[in-house]
Parts: structure tokens; sequence; C-alpha cells
């Protein structure tokens, strides 16, 4: 695959290696209707008790039941209530066997921490999942901006794309496509920006990697591919 094949890999990855976190999770597993996820609220010997059922569904775009799927396979996976960074890069290792995905569970990882505390409770899967399955496209791009914008300053710099696109490499490019010169990272990562750098200033605000991505019939018609997962 050429440089051009890879176009726009760093907004879409996001998307489509959630879905094998998901299945990671036990998301598909069926829910029988006597089961109870106020029971499991209740009854659960967790470290980290989550927030009561209403005020999830408030907070989110997920039924009862879908919550109820959720937890149960967060729970199964995390016994302890929190998934920690370790947990994350695990996961990724078990689908990235042969590359490295440390780095890029690492910046996953900083996305879903949105309380910076070193783990991830299932309010913040809950809320996160929520935006990239069922928010809007302007929600998504925005959690897809945060999670580019490693330092959290309201834009994206080349220094930070580049470690982006270094990590999904470390984790796929150069073993998926080992015809793929070492300095392809770089030239995607130009090429990003002569798409997104509207303003040629060196930096790519969420104004501008928004409208970007509203004009890239692929991304859009990626997006749209994850509606109705569950």
């Amino acid at each position: 695959m050429n440089l051009e094949g890879l176009e726009m890999i760093a907004v879409l990855v996001v998307l489509g290696l959630f879905i094998k976190v998901l299945e990671q999770f036990g998301l598909f597993e069926p829910v029988g209707v006597e089961d109870s996820i106020e029971d499991d609220f209740e009854l659960s010997t967790v470290c980290h008790r989550p927030e009561g059922l209403d005020k999830l569904q408030q907070q989110t775009k997920f039924t009862k039941k879908e919550l109820q799927v959720l937890y149960r396979g967060f729970k199964n996976e995390c016994p302890s209530g929190v998934v920690n960074e370790e947990t994350f890069k695990i996961i990724y290792s078990q689908f990235f066997p042969q590359g490295d995905s440390s780095t890029y569970a690492h910046f996953l990882f900083e996305a879903f921490d949105t309380n910076k505390n070193g783990s991830v409770s299932f309010e913040d899967f809950v809320m996160g999942l929520s935006i990239i399955l069922r928010g809007s496209i302007n929600d998504r791009l925005n959690w897809a901006f945060n999670l580019y914008d490693l330092n959290k300053d309201g834009c994206i710099t080349k220094e930070e794309m580049m470690d982006i696109m270094k990590s999904i490499y470390d984790m796929m490019g150069k073993y998926t496509y080992p015809t793929m010169q070492d300095d392809a990272p770089r030239e995607h990562v130009e090429n990003f920006f002569q798409k997104m750098d509207q303003n040629n200033d060196g930096v790519v605000t969420i104004e501008e990697f928004i409208e970007s991505c509203q004009k890239d019939e692929n991304i859009m018609r990626s997006m749209q591919l994850f509606d109705n997962v569950i």
C-alpha cells in the first residue's frame, strides 16, 4: 500500500480498532431478560462502583439493556472496576502480536482517562464509547482531535502528528506493509498538514480538523459504519 492508500489512517484507525476492543470487553455478549444491571451494581464487590443507572442513561446515548451488556463485559475483564494503562496495552498487543502497539495504546488510554488519575472507570469508558458509537459526526471528530492533541493545547502540531503516525506504523505499518520506506510516517504527516492546515500556520486547529474531515467522503463513510453497532 502506498502513501495515498494510508491517507487519513490516523483519523480512521481509532474507530476501526475500537471495535476490537469492544469485542475484548464482551460487548456482544447476549443479555438474559432476568438479568439486572441494578443487581450487578449493588452486589459487585469491586474497588470502584459505578454511578447509578439513571444518571448514566442521562449522560450517554445507551439504553438500559445496552448499559447492562457493557457493564457485564467491563466487569468480567476488569473485576476491580477500573482499567489501567497496562490493560489497554495488553488488549492491543493481542491484536498486533508482531508489532509494538504500546505507544498507540498509551495515547488511546490518555483519551479515555479524562480525570487524569491513571485509570479508566466504567463511567469514563461508557462516556467515551457513547461519543464514538452514538455521537454526532462533530462529537466523534472532536473526540478524535482530542486523541491527537497530545498536550491538550487546542491544536495539533507536526511533532504530535509524527508521534501518532509512528505509533500506528510501529503497531501495524512496517509489519503489514514491509515494502514501505522508513520515512513514510513523515511523508504522511506532511500530506496530513497539506490537507488540514488551511492557513499554513504550522498547526491544525479543531475547526480546520473538523472541516477537512467533513469534506473527506472516505472518513464520513467510515464513521457511518459505526452507527447502530450495538
